[in-house]
């Protein structure tokens, strides 16, 4: 900068040029030179026209180069060194200057170009700086993983730019001081000098500028890994804190503390099995708030996240081992009480024996007395810590575990203590006076022989009647307590934990009960609480100025009929179920007995579409704020609009809780078909929900029946009329179509596009085609593909090849349109058999079966003849019947197999009529019943006309008549 302060002196070589080129020279640099000038030396040409004429011309055109400084022409090389140094030049110009100009051009170049990429490397690196400063992080591990590789990718091919640019600044670093690497005694001129330092300077900043960005990308790889972290953390926290929850509550279902002591021993084993199986879990939460702990102490971000979770699960673990800890403590007191109870049992059992094995003969005698004496002293003594001593305080120490039946069985035990004790004291009395010395001689008369027992649990006699009573009693007493002394311990012994097993059950039945009520109570407060706080509202005057003119006279539409829902809850289905609250296993008739009135959640969701569109308009309206300030709701009315659709769905997770802890009941029966009423009202609210968004249909969707089924299949056409090309092109192109199966008539209609948000998101069903089911006929199996079926029409005139989804959808279809085939079948059959009846009431009795029969078999055999030439061409008989008719016409009923299928395919269910007149031939001679030759047949379909019990079977071509014994065997 302070050489270009002092100014410049430019030398203009123009010996070789013309004077031309002189001028434009000077021109430009008067014009367009960016520093200060101070003289401007120029070698004219050296011809000497050139020389003469440029001489002349720049006398007189002075002053058209308007230049401040003086301009020199000079005619030689010496006059320039007169201005200039030789020094200061170059060697072209006499001068001794070392210069290379296609160098200094190569040199400023690179400089340039590396300037240039240090400058695109900056603003590249500022860029991805300013993307991952924006990076939002993301809330799942595998897409935090993503993003962090995604970077990571990036950050290194901006290191592999910063180290090209890098590696370029250090080759143009060495290529200017290549002249001093070849010849170190010479010096680099100050131009030189300038260039390096440029160099220098700009790999400095690049260096810098990469510090920066490494450090930046620390602190970013560091959030990244640590959200990653996170994020894992999260994850295992929600397994590990579910499995947690279900330990405790699986802890929580153990209430049983056992009818015996090895019962409770079993218990304890069983505690100790199920403490050791989810060691595994609680040493998972243990470790994951050892490793949330770790993140907190390594300074991670999210550690107002981490702390509570790992509070959280070392307070569920607590709460596992205080649970398990309480329940191995009710188990060691049921042990230590089943323990004295059986002690006690033992006691008594055994002084029983004792007092039994004592002869009679021998306590009569003064010695025998006080032996006797002396061996129940003892025997009591021996007892003092097998008895129960206070009851009262049985009571208290083990009040914890002393459920209904345990409590009975303690004052049962107590009872046959005091009545061995009352017993002892009894014989202690009666062996005292005998023991006591006699004041005179008294002759001993010996007593009547008693009956003495000699089995353990037998009276001591007959002597003492309450005495045995008692005996006997405490032996019964003792069965479900004393395996070794009772034959049937083992049996009661099972029975008690069949019934501790139905008390569970029972207990879990109630719960499901308790629940289905509160929520059934709290549904039936937030309906009415809608409909005061908002439906209500909207009638009142004080109100009106909030409510918006979209949404005036709409309360209709945006309710739909959740008033008719509230009553019907609220009056009748509410009152009705809590009858069942002590008999919760029988709730199930609740159920069926209203699952009419349910029907009226199929009109709610059928306007909820309507209901969601009206309050998206009308979301914003301060109407509805202000309704959800005075309830102090924080839900907004669109969720509590969700409530029925909600608790219709809820009832059947209800029900079948209800039912897996109600099998073994009554009502199990009951709760299933509730069960599948409740399910068939959802699949009928689906259904319903897609039939509405039929377009196109002119007709009255009502006059078809009730909607079976539905759903979208693809759909070939094979048609006897039209074009072959188009039946060709047909036959391989499958068309889209969403069928809606009615009692009356199959639709066909196309699926359009989803639009919408919510209940609007739904398809919307343009009707193609239908086909009354009077004239339909299918073939259940296609060669191929065990998914299509074949839906046929007025006798094969139009077949359409129907691919369903899975097999298991394709086998619903099927059973459903045969399940109406055969139903409307019956109907005909009926209608035929009425007709035949009132026709054998008006005509006179035909003729006997043997009158004429050449002509009977002369008429049966030409109509078989007619059978094997076209199988399928069934014409005959159609009556009227009393079946709705939908849009298309159809005939009667009849049964038949496709010529394709062969015999081994299923049977095809026709619209046609049967071609053998059964009728004719039971007037005419009949068929009657006869032996078939062995084969396979398939059913042609069963005789209609003259007889209930005949039934045509086909064998390839040929069609039988075959007379059953009774109505439909086959």
């Amino acid at each position: 900068m302070q050489d270009a302060g002092l100014g410049f002196i430019l030398v203009i070589d123009r010996r070789q040029d013309k004077w031309t080129s002189v001028k434009t020279s000077i021109l430009r640099i008067a014009t367009s030179f960016p520093a200060n000038l101070q003289l401007v030396l120029v070698l004219r040409p050296t011809g000497f026209f050139q020389r003469t004429l440029s001489g002349l011309a720049f006398r007189f055109n002075r002053d058209d180069f308007k230049m401040k400084v003086p301009v020199v022409m000079l005619s030689s090389v010496p006059e320039l060194q007169g201005y200039i140094d030789k020094s200061q030049l170059t060697e072209d110009l006499g001068g001794t200057l070392e210069y290379c100009h296609s160098r200094w051009l190569c040199h400023r170049t690179a400089i340039e170009s590396f300037a240039l990429m240090v400058k695109q490397t900056a603003q590249m690196l500022q860029a991805f700086g300013t993307e991952l400063a924006e990076t939002e992080l993301p809330n799942d591990a595998q897409s935090t993983s993503s993003v962090l590789c995604a970077h990571t990718e990036k950050r290194d091919r901006a290191k592999e730019d910063m180290r090209l640019a890098l590696d370029e600044g250090q080759g143009v670093l060495e290529s200017l001081r290549e002249p001093l690497a070849r010849s170190p005694e010479q010096s680099l001129n100050q131009d030189q000098l300038d260039s390096q330092t440029t160099v220098q300077r700009l790999l400095a900043q690049l260096k810098e500028t990469e510090a920066a960005f490494d450090e930046f990308w620390a602190k970013h790889q560091q959030k990244l890994e640590q959200c990653l972290q996170l994020r894992h953390f999260e994850q295992d926290f929600r397994e590990v804190k579910a499995a947690l929850d279900a330990l405790v509550q699986k802890v929580a279902t153990f209430t049983d503390v056992g009818n015996s002591l090895a019962h409770v021993e079993h218990l304890l084993q069983d505690l100790t099995s199920f403490e050791e199986k989810s060691r595994a879990a609680m040493e998972r939460a243990r470790a994951l708030c050892q490793a949330g702990e770790q993140l907190i102490e390594h300074k991670h971000y999210a550690v107002d996240s981490i702390r509570p979770k790992c509070h959280e699960l070392q307070h569920l673990c607590d709460q596992f081992s205080a649970a398990v800890g309480h329940r191995r403590g009710l188990l060691g007191q049921s042990l230590e009480l089943h323990g004295l109870l059986e002690a006690s049992m033992r006691w008594c059992d055994e002084g029983i024996c004792l007092l039994a094995l004592q002869p009679v003969d021998k306590c009569q005698s003064q010695d025998g007395a006080e032996a006797a004496l002396q061996e129940i002293e003892k025997f009591l003594e021996t007892g003092a810590e097998s008895k129960i001593r206070e009851l009262s305080k049985i009571y208290q120490d083990y009040e914890a575990i002393l459920t209904q039946d345990l409590l009975e069985h303690v004052q049962k035990v107590f009872q046959k203590q005091e009545s061995t004790e009352e017993m002892f004291h009894r014989r202690q009395a009666s062996l005292k006076k005998l023991a006591a010395k006699q004041t005179r001689p008294v002759q001993p008369v010996a007593p009547r022989p008693e009956a003495l027992s000699k089995s353990p649990s037998a009276s001591p006699g007959i002597r003492r009647g309450s005495e045995n009573h008692s005996a006997e009693g405490g032996a019964l007493r003792r069965g479900p307590y004393r395996r070794a002394k009772s034959e049937v311990s083992e049996g009661q012994v099972r029975g008690g934990s069949a019934g501790d097993e139905e008390e569970s059950l029972a207990v879990l039945r109630r719960h499901v009960m308790n629940e289905l009520l509160d929520t059934e109570r709290v549904y039936v407060e937030e309906l009415l609480c809608v409909l005061e706080g908002y439906a209500a509202e909207m009638d009142n005057p004080l109100m009106a100025r909030l409510v918006s003119t979209g949404l005036r006279s709409k309360k209709d539409i945006l309710f739909g009929n959740m008033e008719e829902i509230y009553h019907f809850h609220h009056r009748i289905f509410l009152r009705e179920l809590e009858t069942y609250l002590d008999c919760p296993e029988l709730v199930g008739r609740c159920f069926l007995e209203r699952m009419e009135e349910f029907q009226i959640y199929q009109k709610y969701c059928q306007n909820k579409p309507r209901s969601e569109s009206l309050w998206r308009q009308c979301s914003d309206c301060p109407f509805f704020q202000e309704c959800q300030r005075k309830l102090d709701h924080k839900l907004s009315l669109d969720s509590y609009l969700l409530k029925p659709v909600q608790r219709i769905t809820k009832y059947q997770l209800l029900l079948k809780e209800m039912l897996k802890y109600s099998k073994s009941c009554e009502g199990a029966a009951d709760l299933q078909e509730a069960l599948s009423s409740i399910l068939g009202i959802l699949k009928a609210v689906n259904d319903s929900m897609h039939l509405i968004a039929i377009t196109g249909y002119e007709g009255n969707l009502s006059d078809l029946g009730k909607l079976l089924m539905q759903g979208s299949f693809s759909v070939w056409t094979d048609h006897k009329k039209g074009h072959a090309k188009v039946k060709d092109l047909a036959r391989f192109k499958p068309m889209q179509r969403h069928l809606f199966l009615h009692e009356q008539a199959v639709l066909f209609c196309k699926r359009r596009e989803e639009n919408g948000e919510g209940y609007e998101k739904a398809p919307s069903y343009s009707y193609k085609q239908s086909l009354n089911m009077a004239a339909v006929g299918i073939t259940e199996n296609v060669k191929g593909d065990a998914k299509k079926f074949e839906i046929w029409y007025n006798a094969r005139e139009e077949v359409y090849i129907v691919q369903a989804p899975t097999a298991e959808v394709k086998a619903a279809w099927v059973s459903a349109i045969r399940k109406v085939l055969t139903s409307q079948l019956q109907a005909c059959r009926e209608a035929s058999q009425h007709r035949a009846l009132e026709q054998s009431q008006s005509l006179p009795l035909p003729a006997p079966a043997g009158a004429s029969p050449s002509k009977g078999n002369t008429r049966n055999i030409k109509k078989l003849e007619e059978r094997k030439t076209d199988p399928l061409s069934l014409e005959g008989y159609a009556g009227p019947t009393s079946l709705p008719r939908p849009p298309e016409k159809g005939k009667g009923w009849n049964k038949t197999s496709h010529p394709s299928e062969g015999p081994e395919d299923n049977d095809g269910w026709s619209s046609a009529e049967d071609p053998i007149n059964s009728s004719d031939a039971e007037e005419e001679g009949g068929v009657g019943p006869r032996k078939l030759v062995p084969g396979k047949y398939t059913v042609a379909g069963p005789e209609e006309k003259g007889s209930a019990n005949a039934l045509a079977l086909r064998s390839g071509d040929e069609v039988e008549l075959v007379q059953e014994r009774g109505e439909g065997l086959w």
